[in-house]
């Protein structure tokens, strides 16, 4: 395994960190798109993606870039049928239109005989903004439909991500893929969101560092103190881990290996590491962190949010052991 970013891989994620820290909001959205940024994440490979999704992380950027990748230009490139790449790629990939997705499946929604869709999902990011919504129904099919077909209610969460509940209604629906599209995309999201929450992590550290190295106490800085230290240097060892298992998962994926146990092991790790990291962010900040004013609070919203998004640590754990012990199981019969 080489986890050393290529040419490209750097190039894109230089640019796409070069834009982030120059724009926000709607014009983020359309520079990044511009540049080629949407177009070239899905050129250049998943691991790529995950590099460029730290950076917006990083910066708690708030557009819709890893569910429009997760759940517009990724499943849309590798399973679309050659005539939905050609009419749904360019929008997505120009920045007019926005993609989310109604994962993990929870068994709510079911299709007819007719490709109608009826159901409801508590919670999906990025509904208000979006023009399609990828859904997966009780069989594990996915579905494109579009937004403005179904129901929408705004949810609030603790992150900005324009949230809602969607209502289908014998709602029409296109499929996409077959049947290894669901665990495809899931893996894939999963391995993007984590690269999210590595770089919210990731943001919320170097903020508590330059805080504690400039203020201080008995008239030395925070940073001198052990127990200063020793907090941040747990919080990076949690990031690290979240990154390196977030960097194979998605390095699996683009050389084709099997990768759904190390997505789940990358989004365990989000979850897990990523609450501690972001509450010793917070934590190292004193009384500034409560501050809902300050831009570390804005780091633990988002990280507690990719938390709830990811699923909660044991119930990812779970999943894993369920997977590996099928897995053992498959082996053996094979034997």
């Amino acid at each position: 395994m080489d986890f050393t970013p290529t040419e490209e891989q750097r190039t894109l994620r230089d640019l796409a960190a070069e834009i982030l820290d120059d724009l926000e909001g709607p014009e983020l959205w359309k520079a990044l798109a511009a540049a080629g940024v949407l177009g070239g994440m899905a050129e250049t490979g998943l691991l790529a993606t995950v590099l460029v999704l730290e950076e917006a992380g990083r910066r708690t950027a708030g557009i819709p870039l890893a569910a429009t990748y997760a759940y517009g230009i990724g499943p849309i490139a590798a399973h679309g049928s050659s005539e939905q790449r050609e009419r749904l790629l360019p929008g997505l990939s120009d920045g007019s239109a926005v993609a989310t997705g109604a994962f993990p499946q929870r068994g709510g929604v079911t299709a007819d005989g007719r490709g109608r869709l009826t159901g409801t999902v508590p919670l999906v990011p990025w509904l208000r903004e979006a023009a399609y919504v990828l859904v997966p129904t009780a069989d594990r099919r996915c579905w494109l439909v579009r937004v403005e077909d179904a129901g929408v209610e705004p949810v609030e969460t603790t992150a900005p991500w324009a949230a809602g509940r969607l209502t289908l209604d014998a709602t029409r629906a296109e499929p996409l893929g077959g049947e290894v599209t669901y665990a495809d995309v899931l893996g894939r999201a999963r391995t993007a969101f984590a690269g999210l929450q590595a770089g919210v992590c990731a943001g919320s550290l170097a903020r508590a560092v330059e805080h504690t190295a400039a203020r201080e106490q008995f008239g030395r800085p925070l940073a001198t103190l052990q127990a200063v230290q020793l907090r941040a240097a747990d919080a990076h060892m949690d990031i690290e881990a979240i990154r390196v298992t977030t960097y194979e998962a998605a390095w699996r994926y683009d050389e084709g290996l099997p990768a759904e146990s190390h997505a789940l092991t990358a989004a365990w790790w989000a979850s897990e590491a990523g609450t501690r990291a972001v509450h010793a962010g917070q934590h190292l900040h004193g009384g500034i962190g409560a501050d809902v004013e300050h831009p570390v609070h804005r780091h633990f919203l988002w990280g507690r949010q990719l938390d709830a998004y990811l699923g909660s640590a044991p119930e990812l754990l779970a999943e894993l052991g369920q997977f590996l012990a099928q897995e053992e199981r498959t082996a053996e019969v094979g034997a």
